[in-house]
């Protein structure tokens, strides 16, 4: 079974995943910071692919992905990192990305890579779903990858439940319309926005992602959906701390998160 079908089995509620940008801070640091988030307790983690043009990335992402590129991170180099990360690691990996380098490198190929490399699901934010169903739906499913879609408060219902229909591994909720980046707390709209998810009873678990950064907000999305993802946050601390233990360390003190570290 998928690694993060198995993870919504074992943890149904609580569930912490981190995204970084692969190439940021050292263009070397991928496999280093994946296994100390395993070590430090963290459930699932999002591998960034640097882009040019991250649209829907506040400054501290693009910031990240900026300097991820001019480290000299690509594609190919990115798979090199992760060609052993399983002989180490065991949480469930995703890969999320912006189009257009993905059809640089070819969808199957990369669909291929991200098999060998032992990646679980992709996230593309920028890819069409009508696309999605059609042309590449297939593609991942036959290198047995999830898909993951993200709903946002102006996503229509009709929507949300053909997301629903058409992905197995989890809904990513963003929190709010505006880019990537942290937030003191949530606003009514937004707890609107949740309640109303909520009440449409879908059959795929939700993680809130997009503003998690404190105890307020990362204790409203437990409350209201079955985890949280935290990326600006994280990131924001590996340019601070002296270590990669010390920037987790430092995130799961800020998130005032217990977590079972291995």
């Amino acid at each position: 079974m998928n690694r993060i079908k198995l993870l919504f089995d074992r943890k149904p509620k609580g569930i912490l995943s981190v995204y970084f940008t692969a190439g940021y801070p050292q263009l070397d640091d991928t496999a280093a910071i994946i296994q100390t988030l395993e070590r430090k307790g963290v459930d699932m983690v999002e591998i960034g692919i640097p882009f040019s043009d991250p649209m829907a990335d506040g400054p501290v992402i693009q910031q990240s992905s900026t300097a991820a590129l001019l480290n000299g991170m690509t594609l190919s180099k990115l798979f090199s990192q992760l060609a052993t990360i399983r002989q180490s690691v065991e949480i469930p990996l995703v890969m999320m990305g912006y189009l257009n380098p993905i059809m640089q490198y070819g969808f199957e190929r990369f669909c291929r890579d991200c098999t060998s490399a032992g990646v679980d699901g992709l996230i593309i934010p920028d890819l069409p779903f009508d696309d999605y169903v059609k042309h590449y739906k297939p593609v991942a499913e036959q290198y047995g990858l999830k898909f993951i879609m993200l709903i946002t408060p102006e996503t229509s219902p009709r929507r949300i439940r053909l997301i629903d229909r058409n992905t197995d591994a989890f809904i990513y909720m963003v929190s709010t319309a505006s880019t990537t980046g942290t937030r003191e707390s949530f606003d009514e709209l937004t707890f609107d926005y949740f309640r109303r998810i909520e009440a449409m009873q879908l059959r795929n678990p939700r993680l809130v992602g997009f503003g998690i950064s404190n105890r307020a907000t990362c204790q409203a999305a437990h409350q209201n959906a079955e985890g949280v993802i935290v990326g600006s946050a994280f990131i924001k601390l590996l340019a601070q701390e002296k270590s990669v233990g010390d920037a987790v360390e430092k995130l799961l003190m800020d998130l005032e998160l217990e977590v079972n570290r291995l």
